[in-house]
């Protein structure tokens, strides 16, 4: 028992901020779930910049225009249609997110202000799941651009022999670069989040650099910018109008799992008004931007190959046939390193930290966000991501259609931020489990919050029927093309209703953005007691 117990005690994260915390205490706070400390507080308007593009520049955003433009847009609608998406989601980033910038809290303890404090465990746990698969599959698709790379360097790597079973769903040729790809990322996931931003800055810097030169060497190649810019549209009327609606829709999508988890960045905010003028321009332009690129790109492949090829590792690879020079050979390696540099960076923005505030909420005693970041790396791995996209074409379509789920949760957290409690916070009362509290409810669970998320699931589940296959009524479908605004959007006012019925604890009619408890106060006036106990001893000493 004493060896159990020692383990046990050297497993627990260090809670510097709670010593001597009870174990019931210690259910529901650690030092990465309490209010970000002031010298974290480090992200300015310009960090929020870097961190969109860095996330906008990836492989899967490089593609997001080609179903549009295969399915009938000319290429403006298809950009239209992405300003539109991005540009449209961007206000509901920064609402999410606002809690996060004035109280310094992440995302789990933002939820538990509507779900209740144990209420939120399943939204945490809901989100936790989708940053582990999704850290799998970008990881996956790291491992694409480590072969390029490799290729460009060592020609024969393209003809290691396969040692690996048909079972497996992969290669040892493909296993290798997935395996270097998922190593050279853990050391990246050990930075505290405070400190990542120049992470962020690097690799917006370099990848923009990268993506302007593939551009540049594919129009010189073509000796143009290619067909597919010049081609029209297909589509007319209200066809066209909810082709768009579709477009703008996979965008929306694209995004929302970063607005459900915008308090996890926006708590380390050094000003209030840090992310909001920077993130309202700098997301629709980021996302525009590489879209964009990825047109020119994919249209120059028309002329080069007599086929449009719109992932951008199958076009590098494709440089590297025919005895490439070395020159040619220098150009992909160069491109396909900074695609490596673009996975890494989305998977640390968009899964690992995500991953990891949420897992800190499910087990605060014995994981903080660094570790919480390691196991998505471990579960990206032991999943064999690669036979989870091989194993169902529409496996996009069915996380994208998680969507839906998502939505649900971000409406009712963003209602009980802005018309609810009106910016009135007990922060506090985020951190106990005391009946009476503001966030107790009954038995730290809000049953309105979770009436209003099935309120918005069920109006979108015909639709989400649909997608996967089954023939539905077209209204559903209209009405799960428009899935991320029916969902927030009921989940939301049917939250609003119920607490107009039923009222909470800290419910205001004015708005304002206070901490009624004056949690940080009493946080500062206690550091400022810790260090004079502290001058004091060493002076007697």
């Amino acid at each position: 028992m004493d060896f159990a117990r020692k383990l046990i005690k050297a497993l627990e994260v260090p809670h510097t901020h709670e010593e001597g915390a009870s174990s019931g205490l210690q259910f529901v706070s650690s030092d990465d779930l309490l209010p970000v400390p002031v010298e974290e507080r480090t992200w300015t308007a310009f960090s929020y910049v870097s961190f969109w593009g860095s996330t906008s520049i990836n492989v899967s955003t490089w593609m997001v225009t080609s179903s549009m433009i295969v399915l009938g847009m000319s290429w403006w609608q298809a950009w239209l249609s992405i300003w539109i998406g991005y540009g449209v989601m961007t206000p509901f980033v920064i609402l999410a997110g606002r809690p996060g910038s004035v109280f310094h809290i992440t995302f789990p303890v933002v939820n538990r202000a509507s779900f209740g404090i144990f209420g939120s465990l399943w939204c945490v746990f809901n989100r936790a799941t989708m940053a582990c698969i999704w850290y799998g599959v970008q990881s996956s698709i790291g491992g694409t651009c480590v072969l390029v790379m490799l290729r460009a360097m060592w020609p024969s790597v393209n003809d290691i022999p396969n040692s690996m079973p048909l079972s497996s769903g992969t290669n040892t040729r493909d296993f290798m670069c997935f395996l270097i790809f998922w190593i050279i990322s853990l050391p990246f996931i050990w930075p505290p989040v405070h400190t990542i931003r120049h992470f962020f800055t690097f690799k917006t810097i370099i990848t923009s650099i990268a993506c302007l030169i593939f551009m540049i060497w594919c129009i010189i190649k073509a000796k143009g910018v290619g067909p597919v810019v010049k081609q029209p549209g297909t589509l007319h009327g209200s066809e066209l109008a909810w082709s768009m609606i579709v477009g703008a829709g996979a965008c929306i999508s694209n995004l929302i799992t970063l607005t459900t988890n915008a308090p996890d960045f926006g708590s380390r905010a050094k000003t209030k008004s840090a992310p909001i003028y920077s993130q309202l321009w700098s997301i629709p332009f980021s996302y525009g931007s590489i879209c964009l690129l990825g047109v020119i790109v994919s249209s120059s492949s028309q002329t080069i190959y007599g086929e449009t090829i719109w992932s951008p590792v199958d076009l590098l690879a494709r440089f590297l046939d025919d005895n490439p020079s070395p020159a040619t050979r220098f150009g992909v390696w160069f491109i396909a390193a900074s695609f490596i540099i673009a996975q890494i960076g989305t998977n640390i923005s968009a899964n690992s930290v995500s991953a990891g505030c949420d897992l800190t909420a499910l087990f605060p005693r014995f994981i903080n966000i660094r570790r919480g970041g390691y196991i998505s790396a471990i579960v990206g791995l032991v999943m064999c991501p690669w036979n989870l996209v091989s194993s169902s074409s529409r496996f996009t379509s069915y996380m994208t259609a998680y969507s839906v789920f998502l939505s649900a949760i971000a409406g009712v957290m963003v209602t009980e931020y802005w018309f609810v409690r009106k910016g009135h916070y007990n922060v506090a009362d985020l951190y106990v489990t005391r009946k009476g509290s503001w966030y107790w409810y009954n038995y730290g669970f809000n049953p309105r919050a979770y009436a209003a998320y099935v309120a918005g699931i069920l109006i979108n589940v015909v639709g989400f029927v649909g997608d996967t296959g089954v023939p539905v009524p077209v209204a559903a479908t209209h009405i799960f093309d428009l899935s991320f605004f029916t969902g927030f959007g009921t989940s939301g006012i049917v939250y609003y209703i119920l607490n107009r019925i039923f009222t909470v604890p800290g419910a205001s009619d004015i708005f304002e953005e206070i901490d009624v408890s004056g949690y940080e106060e009493r946080m500062t006036s206690s550091d400022e007691d810790t260090k004079d106990d502290i001058i004091e001893k060493e002076s007697s000493a």
